[in-house]
């Protein structure tokens, strides 16, 4: 395989401008998804990329793919899967936070549910296992490690630029995709 050329990342406006042209693929969690994508982008959560890759590779054959996710992390880490597998791929630069920022369109599925950003699930859960290892440590003192867990935990997070409760709380049934739209998706891209 040759290795993948063209821009590794765009700007919100520079997508703007190329948005007729690209095929936009969207690695959030369905919920997330659904609380407002850029027009005409596929939902493949990055949990399921290795899956889609075949229908990713003939994707790229008609147009060049941007890759999406709430900052930028995520659809980051989803071009080093595709390069890895000589697929060309584009990052939109600050994610789907910049692009609504600068006001851009976003839309959004009728009758679709929709989750929280994970970013705010992963401050839920972090925040309610500290504080239940505070409260119980008040009776059972070990309880505390829970709370030093937690916080190791968002220490290697932020050092590392990964994520381990994200990628639990993407197992979370509200933030899987249903088969049937997995597979419509795959095999719309796969053309």
């Amino acid at each position: 395989m040759t290795p993948p050329t063209g821009p590794s990342a765009l700007t919100a406006q520079q997508a703007a401008d190329r948005l007729h042209e690209l095929i936009v693929i969207d690695v959030r969690t369905p919920g997330e998804y659904a609380s407002g994508h850029l027009p005409g982008a596929h939902n493949i959560p990055l949990d399921h990329l290795h899956a889609a890759l075949p229908a990713l590779e003939a994707a790229a054959g008609r147009g060049d793919l941007l890759v999406v996710c709430a900052s930028g992390t995520r659809s980051t880490q989803a071009c080093a899967t595709l390069a890895a597998h000589g697929i060309a791929a584009a990052t939109l630069t600050g994610g789907t936070r910049t692009w609504t920022r600068l006001g851009h369109d976003v839309h959004r599925p009728e009758g679709m549910r929709t989750a929280w950003a994970m970013e705010r699930q992963v401050r839920l859960a972090a925040g309610s296992l500290v504080l239940a290892g505070i409260a119980l440590g008040r009776r059972r003192p070990k309880a505390r490690l829970l709370s030093a867990g937690v916080a190791g935990g968002l220490v290697f997070s932020a050092l590392t630029d990964t994520c381990g409760m994200a990628r639990v709380l993407a197992r979370l049934p509200h933030n899987r995709p249903k088969v049937t739209d997995l597979k419509a998706t795959l095999s719309a891209l796969a053309g």
